[in-house]
């Protein structure tokens, strides 16, 4: 093969513009990276710090590990732990709570989604105890996911929506007899 002919100036130009690509490649990836952190930190991704209580549920269809735990709609935790107890076939969630606020031990927990089309997370409801859980405490009082393609499957089968036959009418009244005349 023969080497390629290059006029005398063209090597310098090329060597700009690798120069000048190599620069706007690190341009992106600095922009990527910080676009990156800002998600992180503006989503609240990060692990939650503080302290975690259990939960065990018949069902956690849609919860994750980091799926959110709220107490009235506001986020105060995360989900940080999931594993299947193998005797009772439960799923048991750990869940890391912030500091600073406290559960009370006759709590509920449901998972329960935004919505339709919404995320699930987990809602706290609190109890009136002046007990409040411990670190490693548990909520008894559960509520597993729903299956809504279950209840969408069900209220299909069970006839809801189809036409029923009509209902026979009553015979109309008989007039009633003439009275007679004295």
């Amino acid at each position: 093969m023969r080497p390629a002919i290059t006029k005398p100036g063209n090597q310098n130009s090329a060597m700009q513009n690798n120069v000048v690509e190599t620069l706007i490649g690190a341009v992106v990836v600095i922009v990527a990276a910080v676009f990156l952190y800002f998600t992180y930190t503006a989503t609240s991704s990060g692990s939650v710090s503080g302290y975690e209580i259990k939960a065990r549920f018949a069902a956690v269809d849609g919860v994750n590990v980091g799926t959110d735990v709220r107490l009235h709609g506001i986020k105060v935790g995360s989900v940080s732990s999931l594993i299947l107890d193998p005797k009772s076939y439960m799923a048991v969630a750990t869940l890391a709570i912030k500091n600073g606020i406290e559960i009370p031990d006759d709590s509920s927990a449901k998972i329960t989604s935004s919505g339709i089309l919404g995320s699930s997370y987990i809602s706290i409801s609190p109890g009136g105890s002046d007990t409040m859980l411990a670190a490693n405490g548990e909520l008894n009082d559960t509520q597993g996911a729903v299956d809504l393609m279950g209840l969408v499957g069900r209220y299909i089968n069970s006839g809801a929506g189809a036409t029923s036959s009509p209902k026979p009418t009553a015979p109309p009244p008989q007039a009633a007899p003439a009275p007679s005349a004295p």
